[in-house]
């Protein structure tokens, strides 16, 4: 018997976050980051637990790849005043942060008979799909360890695409991509659904069609609605389905040279997807099926398994391209020696990655190791 997990409650579209007038509540944390105070939008929620006369704090320094001394920090504060209502709001590491401090608060003072506050994830980038997800990642030294864990799940994720306007064309392009990787990986996991593969697949057709526009006008709120849910979706899908390799070597590679993860996904996707197609060998494996699938859900040519998947290749790299993302590793600011020199530990932090075990072919120490290579010179994925 298998499962499908259907949380959290959804509230989406242009004022969106007016439901938060609505949500009982009398202690409030706010879970956020400098950004969100500096641009004005965590104003835009404070103003509305003050207008409802709710006492309230603010936990504004979470950092970006949160460690575990930020979760401490993290579960002082929210232990001093325990709330009845966590509102996340900001990027996947906001949310992840807020996460890990509701699940280690519960797993360290189980002697306490208090209730899960409700937990309400406002996510500002259209990227990680953490609102809707049971997955946290939190880095651990160079390595970037993932919880998973149904009670991550936050109760609430509010989408509102007012609140991803601003966001800069380079951030945009590198979340988009993560969720253009979320839905392919979700959608040739071993442990994929139809139910995951239609948000999958619903999530692929909107990354194509609206995030170039996203790139070039933020301000275009249709398409950023459009983004907004893909990445919901892509979060959906994930959650349920688990991930693969371009995962395991995107957390790998941004816990030791700190690529900001969306990069890192879009530097060593098209690699993975030729990979587990097994496109210079007889490219019929079940994975090849299903890229060919989308290639023709994207109107491209499809006529056979390869040049669906060529296709599919092709289209990965023109929407880089289109939006000036780097070709490789090589192209960050990655120093040659230092990759060469930490390849095998990352290698190692891959294999042990929990989303390895839902790739669809099964890697090697010296499948990843050549992976990683192809996606340092940014090599063309039909060579790989």
């Amino acid at each position: 018997m298998s499962e499908f997990l259907l949380k959290p409650r959804l509230r989406f579209g242009q004022d969106a976050l007016a439901v938060l007038t609505e949500l009982p509540a009398s202690n409030v944390l706010l879970v956020t980051d400098k950004m969100m105070v500096k641009f004005g939008l965590a104003d835009r929620v404070t103003q509305i637990l003050r207008q409802r006369g709710l006492a309230f704090q603010t936990w504004d320094d979470v950092v970006a790849d949160p460690d575990i001394a930020t979760v401490v920090r993290g579960m002082k504060l929210m232990d001093s005043c325990y709330p009845d209502l966590v509102i996340a709001l900001g990027g996947g590491s906001v949310i992840d942060a807020a996460k890990a401090v509701i699940f280690a608060l519960a797993q360290t003072r189980p002697d306490l008979s208090r209730e899960r506050p409700c937990f309400v994830a406002i996510p500002t980038t259209s990227g990680t799909g953490s609102e809707v997800t049971s997955f946290s990642v939190v880095k651990a030294h160079a390595e970037k360890l993932v919880l998973v864990d149904p009670s991550l799940l936050p109760d609430i994720a509010i989408l509102d695409p007012s609140l991803v306007a601003s966001v800069p064309p380079a951030i945009t392009a590198d979340t988009g991509m993560d969720v253009l990787c979320h839905a392919l990986e979700a959608y040739v996991s071993r442990a994929a659904s139809d139910f995951s593969d239609a948000l999958a697949e619903k999530a692929v057709q909107q990354v194509f069609r609206y995030l170039p526009t996203c790139w070039r006008n933020g301000h275009d709120l249709l398409a950023r609605e459009k983004m907004h849910n893909a990445s919901c979706m892509a979060g959906m899908a994930f959650t349920n389905a688990s991930l693969g390799i371009t995962h395991s070597l995107a957390h790998a590679l941004g816990g030791v040279f700190r690529v900001p993860h969306g990069r890192a996904n879009a530097l060593l996707m098209a690699q993975v997807v030729a990979w587990n197609a097994d496109y210079q060998g007889q490219c019929d494996t079940q994975a090849a099926h299903k890229y060919a699938r989308l290639a023709h859900l994207l109107d491209l040519p499809a006529h056979t398994l390869r040049e669906g998947v060529t296709s599919l290749l092709v289209a990965i790299q023109a929407l880089k391209d289109e939006m000036n993302m780097p070709t490789g590793i090589v192209d960050t600011d990655v120093v040659a020696v230092d990759f060469d020199l930490r390849l095998a530990e990352m290698v190692n932090q891959a294999l042990r990655d929990n989303c390895t075990a839902t790739n669809p072919r099964t890697p090697d120490a010296q499948a990843l190791t050549e992976l990683y290579r192809h996606a340092w010179s940014g090599s063309a994925a039909l060579d790989c």
